[in-house]
């Protein structure tokens, strides 16, 4: 691939997240104080090689007062649809030391160390927010035309260049497309990547999307890959300077072909560094089978940074703590015998074979994954089976001895009699005991996905957290009538924000019926019985019922486990049923504990 060293990534583990505004765990350069312990950042990325730029932003509107400690700002006052206060609209005078702040934020990061600067006038900041129509209905030079909605950026890059100089970068990335009703469209970008270009901006980053479309900004694995692409191509077509393309750009091959294409000269890959920062040395020097996939779940990056704690990733428990895992290997290698190869059983096999202890792996089934494998069959998650392949190869490099389709573990334990044994046997469908759950058209979800049984022209799903909810999509998908049953308010309070806002769109494309706040009383040869509140409800016409409640840990049922008292050890959802990222965490942590 000629053009691995031309594809790029803008954002660090330490600066990056788009979504960042609404949370107090980001660094800044608003004070001289701050610039020494972003000068060791940038002294370990140089001395690795790289380069790297600090990305400069006002959160503007997209934040609340409950972490500012004062009321948002904005070029107008009106509200973001997703947030929760009006912003007051800036004066002249504010806007004037805005720029300022600006200028001297990246005088400090060229001080700092930093290549160059990047200008934030994405997702609906401060920058971005004065050039969107949506944003921005000021009356004066700042607001109305094209011109003066872009005025602010300008005059902001213009004071960088008085205090960095004209020969320090400046990057400039935008929501090419908003994806709001009344947003900034591709037209208007395209006219304000030509005013800034005219200023003098030295590189165009595209991205999309506000908070309310935060399904654009950070797309999940629903999404296809390079999805945003062509929005790069429009701006590339109007300017003569370097154009950055982003979202679900995952892939090595991927980067490569939108390069070559034409339509973008780099690509930004932020969760895919976050998933494997050497992806691009390892795809250099041939090693693909190496890269640790970013497979677009969400649940490690945002689901972990909205709750405020520190962006984490599922594929690889290492991101973002690697000064906190101690990797050398022991002293005192031991013999560890993990029983179960889900995802949780395999991780904690590589963990344990990173520290020395010499592993094997035993699978009762022909193949790794447990019920990963099911995970990855719904709409939009096939990427999820990078992880299996990955851990896999993993196994095999770290010479992990794999036993695939063993039925007698005590035969094996009894042979292998190890230091260690890990008890990785995942969980089983709670089937809950509902009059007629025991008839012969009753299934599991788990069966319906691994297509151990034929879908039915009218299917009935007891559940809606994500398993049911997804398992009613594919069902769905598949031609069947589909009704879904869920006791709670709501459905899939288990799933993460942008996968969810497909899937319920795909549930109501397909027309599935929607119970919420319902109990199932009985289930008959061709019917559901259930009930909601006072009313009694009856689904005819049924010729399969899906259970689809969730999980139990499946515990190992042989007890020759309870004579290793002190030496076994539960990992995943043997221990405790959670979902991918928290499983992969736990037993990456268990694996590297092993004395």
């Amino acid at each position: 691939m000629e053009s691995v060293s031309s594809f790029i990534s803008l954002k660090t583990p330490q600066l990056f997240y788009t979504i960042a505004g609404a949370f107090k765990t980001l660094p800044g350069l608003w004070k001289d104080e701050q610039i020494a312990s972003h000068a060791k950042v940038t002294e370990r990325v140089h001395a690795a090689g790289g380069k790297i730029a600090a990305q400069l932003y006002h959160a503007g509107r997209e934040t609340t007062s409950e972490i500012t400690e004062v009321q948002p700002i904005a070029p107008s006052a009106v509200k973001e649809q997703s947030m929760s206060e009006i912003p007051r609209e800036l004066t002249i005078e504010e806007i004037h030391e805005l720029v300022e702040q600006f200028g001297d934020a990246a005088e400090r990061a060229k001080k700092a160390g930093f290549d160059a600067v990047e200008m934030h006038g994405a997702h609906g900041y401060l920058i971005g927010a004065f050039v969107s129509p949506l944003s921005n209905l000021r009356h004066d030079k700042y607001g109305g035309s094209i011109t003066n909605r872009a005025r602010f950026a300008v005059e902001i890059l213009q004071n960088i260049r008085k205090k960095c100089g004209e020969e320090f970068p400046v990057i400039y990335r935008m929501s090419t497309v908003e994806y709001a009703h009344g947003g900034l469209a591709i037209e208007e970008a395209k006219t304000v990547a030509m005013i800034l270009e005219d200023a003098g901006i030295d590189a165009i980053h595209c991205s999309q999307g506000i908070y309310v479309s935060t399904h654009a900004i950070i797309p999940s694995s629903i999404v296809p890959r390079a999805a945003y692409v062509d929005n790069a191509a429009a701006i590339k077509s109007v300017v003569d300077i370097p154009v950055i393309a982003v979202g679900r750009i995952n892939d090595p091959r991927i980067a490569e072909s939108v390069i070559v294409s034409g339509k973008a000269d780099l690509v930004a890959m932020g969760r895919a560094s976050l998933a494997d920062p050497m992806l691009p040395k390892k795809t250099a020097e041939g090693r693909e089978d190496e890269i640790i996939r970013c497979i677009g779940c969400v649940q490690g990056c945002v689901g972990e940074h909205v709750t405020g704690r520190y962006t984490r990733c599922l594929v690889n428990p290492v991101t973002g703590m690697l000064d906190e895992y101690d990797l050398t290997p022991t002293k005192a290698p031991k013999t560890v015998l993990v029983i179960g190869g889900g995802i949780s059983g395999c991780e904690t096999a590589i963990a344990a074979a990173l520290k020395g202890h010499k592993v094997t792996l035993a699978e009762k089934t022909g193949k790794l994954g447990g019920q990963w494998v099911q995970a990855s069959i719904p709409i939009g998650k096939s990427e999820f089976t990078s992880l299996i392949n990955w851990q896999t190869n993993e196994l095999r490099r770290l010479g992990v001895e794999i036993r695939m389709n063993i039925l007698d573990d005590k035969k094996l334990i009894e042979k292998t009699n190890p230091d260690i044994l890990v008890a990785a046997t995942g969980s089983r469908p709670i089937i809950p005991s509902i009059p007629g759950s025991s008839k012969a058209h009753v299934k599991t979800a788990h069966e319906v996905l691994n297509g151990d049984v034929p879908v039915g022209k009218h299917a009935v799903v007891i559940g809606g957290g994500l398993i049911g909810a997804e398992t009613a999509d594919w069902m769905a998908e598949q031609g069947a009538k589909v009704t879904m049953i869920e006791m709670l308010p709501e459905i899939v309070k288990d799933g993460e924000h942008t996968p969810n806002k497909y899937l319920k769109e795909r549930l109501a494309e397909y027309q599935v019926d929607i119970y919420t706040s319902t109990e199932v009383t009985e289930i008959r040869d061709d019917c559901v019985i259930a009930r909601k509140g006072e009313n009694c409800i009856e689904i005819s016409d049924v010729d399969m019922v899906v259970m689809a409640v969730g999980v139990e840990k499946a515990l190992p049922e042989d007890k020759i486990f309870d004579s290793f008292q002190g030496r076994v050890i539960y990992v995943g959802d043997a221990r405790t049923v959670k979902n991918g990222f928290k499983n992969m965490l736990e037993a990456f942590e268990t694996g590297l504990k092993i004395d």
